[in-house]
C-alpha cells in the first residue's frame, strides 16, 4: 500500500476502535501473547540475523555501539524476551481508561456535562533499534483504542517484521467475545518500511493525530522540524545527579553507580554528576572510586580533578580520568562516561540543571528534606527524584505496563507515558431541548447552575 493508503486504513481502523469493547481488547492482547510465545524461535532467529548484520556495520563504523546494544530482544537466558511477554500481560491487566468520566457537572436542570476519556486516534511511531517497541506500542495502542502505524530502523528490520506479522496474525485470529458490536479491525497495527513512507506520513495531519519518535537526537529533531502533527517525545536524555552537602555516603555511591552503569545507553542514565563543595573531599571521593571500578570514564572540572588527585582515587585507573571541557556539560554520552562539576550551593546546582539539561529526569542525594523539596520544586524536568537513581524513569517501573516513550513536553503528557499518553478526552452534553440563548442576564434568562456531580455516582457510566 502507499503511505496514503496506510494512513487512510489506520483512520478507518481508528473509527472502528471507538466502539471496541474492553473484552475484545483483552482477547486480542491474550492472543498476541500466545502467538509471540508460539513464534518465539522464529522471532529470535530473525533478531540474531539482524544482530549479525549490525555487528558488521559497527565494525565498519557505520553504526554506533550504543545503538547495537539496543537491538537484542533475547537477553541473557531469554530474560529480555520473557520480560517482553510479561509486558503484554501487564498491559492486559491495567484498567481500561477509555470511557471513564473525569468531570461531571450539572449546568441546568436536564443539562448535564461530562468529560470522558477517549483515544487520541491514529499514532505514528518512529523508532530506532529496540524492536520490542513494536510489541510495547502495539499493545498500548490496542488497550487505549488507538490505531498505530509503526516504522522501525532498518538495523532491526527482520525482527520488526517478524513481530508485526505475529501481532497482525493474533488480531486476525483472536476470538470475538459475545456482545461485541464490531469486529476488531486488522489495520489497527501496521508496519511501514521505507524512509519515503515516513516523509509522506509526516505530511498527513488529516489522518495522523500524534507522532511519537523514539531514537537519536537527530531523528527526533528531524521529525519535530518536518511535521505539523503534534509530537510526543524528547530529543535528549541529559540527566544529572546532585550530591548535596548532607548526602549520605552509602546512598550516594549506590544511586550514582546505578544511575550511570545500570544501562548507560538509556535516555534516563545520569550523564552529569554535580557535587556540593562541602562534600568534594568526603562523599565524592568514594563515589569516584566506585565509578572507576565499574569502568566509568570521569570528565572532571578543575576542583573535582584536584580532589581526585589529592585523594589518589584514580590510582590504577588514570586513563579513565580527564579534564572536562565546556562541551562535556549538556552532553548525552549514552556510554560509560560522566561529566563532573563542583558547585557552591544547592541553587547553583539547580541553575546548572535548568541551563544544561534536557528536562528529562534529575536527582538529588541529600538527608535534608527542605533541600530536597526546594530542588524538586525548582528543577524544571519531567521527573525529579530524592535519593533515587534516575534509571527509575521508565513506564514499566512506574507500573504503566509499558511506555510509549518519555516526554519532555509540557502539554498532553510528560515523563514516562503509558496509556494516559495515548488518551485525550471529549465532552458529552446531555440536554432536553435547551439553547445557549436561554441563559444570561435579563428578563426570561436563566442562570447556569454549575453544580458538580459526584464522580462516584457516574464513574464507569460510558465504558464500553
Amino acid at each position: 500500500m502507499s503511505a496514503e493508503q496506510v494512513a487512510r486504513a489506520a483512520r478507518d481502523a481508528s473509527n472502528v476502535l471507538q466502539t471496541i469493547t474492553g473484552a475484545q481488547k483483552s482477547a486480542v492482547l491474550k492472543r498476541i501473547r500466545e502467538v509471540l510465545e508460539e513464534r518465539r524461535s522464529a522471532i529470535v532467529e530473525a533478531n540474531r540475523a539482524d544482530k549479525e548484520a549490525a555487528q558488521k556495520e559497527v565494525e565498519a563504523g557505520r553504526l554506533s555501539a550504543s545503538l547495537f546494544k539496543r537491538l537484542d530482544i533475547e537477553g541473557a537466558g531469554g530474560e529480555k524476551y520473557a520480560t517482553l511477554l510479561q509486558g503484554v500481560d501487564d498491559v492486559d491487566r491495567i484498567a481500561d481508561p477509555i470511557g471513564q468520566v473525569t468531570l461531571a457537572r450539572k449546568l441546568d436542570s436536564g443539562l448535564d456535562l461530562y468529560r470522558v476519556v477517549c483515544p487520541v486516534g491514529v499514532c505514528l511511531v518512529i523508532f530506532e533499534a529496540r524492536p520490542e517497541v513494536v510489541v510495547n506500542i502495539a499493545c498500548l495502542a490496542i488497550k487505549s483504542g488507538n490505531a498505530a502505524i509503526l516504522k522501525g530502523g532498518k538495523e532491526a528490520s527482520r525482527t520488526n517484521q517478524a513481530l508485526a506479522d505475529a501481532i497482525q496474525h493474533a488480531i486476525a485470529t483472536a476470538p470475538t467475545p459475545e456482545g461485541a458490536q464490531s469486529p476488531f479491525p486488522r489495520e489497527a497495527v501496521q508496519l511501514v518500511a521505507t524512509r519515503d513512507e515516513i516523509n509522506s506520513l509526516l505530511e498527513m495531519d488529516r489522518y495522523v493525530d500524534l507522532v511519537i519518535p523514539r531514537g537519536s537526537n537527530s531523528l527526533v529533531r528531524h521529525i519535530q522540524n518536518n511535521t505539523r502533527i503534534p509530537v510526543l517525545g524528547h530529543a535528549d536524555g541529559i540527566c544529572s545527579t546532585y550530591l548535596d552537602a548532607s548526602a549520605d555516603l552509602a546512598k550516594a555511591v549506590h544511586t550514582v553507580v546505578d544511575a550511570k552503569t545500570n544501562y548507560p545507553a538509556a535516555c534516563n542514565a545520569t550523564e552529569t554528576l554535580l557535587v556540593h563543595a562541602a562534600v568534594v573531599e568526603s562523599v565524592f571521593v568514594p563515589v569516584v572510586r566506585a565509578l572507576l571500578a565499574a569502568g566509568v570514564r570521569i570528565h572532571a572540572d578543575e576542583r573535582a580533578l584536584a580532589a581526585i588527585e589529592a585523594a589518589g582515587a584514580a590510582q590504577g585507573f588514570e586513563a579513565q580520568v580527564t579534564k572536562a571541557t565546556d562541551a562535556d556539560f549538556g552532553h548525552e554520552y549514552t556510554d560509560l562516561d560522566i561529566a563532573v562539576r563542583v558547585v557552591e550551593s544547592l541553587d547553583a546546582a539547580i541553575d546548572h540543571i535548568n541551563t544544561h539539561d534536557s528536562k528529562h529526569t534529575e536527582a538529588i542525594i541529600t538527608e535534608d528534606r527542605k533541600s530536597a523539596e526546594w530542588f524538586m520544586r525548582r528543577v524544571d524536568a519531567a521527573g525529579v527524584y530524592w535519593n533515587a537513581s534516575t534509571r527509575f524513569a521508565d513506564g514499566f517501573r512506574y507500573g504503566f505496563g509499558a511506555e510509549i516513550g518519555v516526554s519532555t513536553n509540557k502539554t498532553h503528557a510528560r515523563g514516562p507515558a503509558g496509556l494516559e499518553g495515548l488518551t485525550i478526552y471529549k465532552y458529552y452534553l446531555f440536554g432536553d431541548g435547551q439553547g445557549a440563548g436561554d441563559f444570561g442576564v435579563g428578563p426570561g434568562k436563566r442562570a447556569f447552575a454549575h453544580e458538580d456531580i459526584p464522580l462516584d455516582s457516574v464513574r464507569g457510566r460510558f465504558v464500553l
